[in-house]
């Protein structure tokens, strides 16, 4: 036991509730794609591929999707970012695309995020309100960063938080695996494609009969 569970961190699951949404967080191009600075990272590879089966199965339940990608309408909008590719990430460049791996311009709610979290500044909370829904499963990059954050906003907004380890990714395994450890003593769940994607197509079911 460590120190955290000593204090009672992390000692009560959540699990899911009614109904879940699905929020894609900056699976761009730019940190996709190994063309730019950014991309191409594996464990950003291995997350594309296991969150486009799992927005498969929530599409086909009917579950609520919310992709987002982080850019500028000019440089003068972005705030005091430290990483220069991101500062690169202005209106027109090719890296603000969606990977189309996981994009479904037909079924998806789409937004532009000028900030680390999927939720700051953003019309996403209040879709999923609309939508009643009461679980947000997170997926994206990079961990550390944008996903972290977009976690935190989550729980902030009062949803049950689910993260597939499988479907989010970092540069490094070292960054993605103490962030997660850390998230899910405070703020989320920490679950696989498989086991979401388990509970979507029984959630499907129940809906059907």
């Amino acid at each position: 036991m460590d120190a955290y569970q000593q204090r009672g961190y992390g000692d009560h699951p959540m699990g899911f509730g009614d109904k879940a949404g699905i929020v894609v967080v900056d699976f761009q191009r730019a940190f996709t794609d190994p063309a730019y600075p950014m991309g191409g990272a594996p464990l950003v590879r291995r997350a594309v591929e296991n969150t486009a089966r799992l927005l498969k199965a929530a599409r086909a339940a009917g579950a609520p999707v919310a992709a987002c990608a982080i850019a500028y309408s000019q440089a003068k909008q972005m705030p005091y970012w430290k990483v220069a590719g991101v500062r690169d990430l202005v209106a027109g460049h090719p890296g603000v695309a969606l990977d189309p791996a996981i994009h479904d311009p037909d079924y998806d709610v789409v937004i532009t995020k000028t900030a680390p979290s999927i939720f700051f500044n953003t019309p996403v909370a209040a879709y999923f309100a609309k939508e009643r829904v009461d679980t947000v499963i997170v997926t994206g990059c990079i961990t550390s960063g944008c996903v972290r954050a977009s976690i935190v906003d989550s729980f902030s907004h009062g949803f049950r938080t689910v993260v597939p380890e499988d479907c989010v990714g970092d540069h490094a395994q070292d960054a993605h695996e103490a962030n997660l450890r850390d998230v899910e003593r405070r703020y989320a769940d920490i679950s696989s494609a498989d086991a979401v994607i388990a509970w979507l197509d029984a959630w499907s079911k129940r809906n059907t009969r």
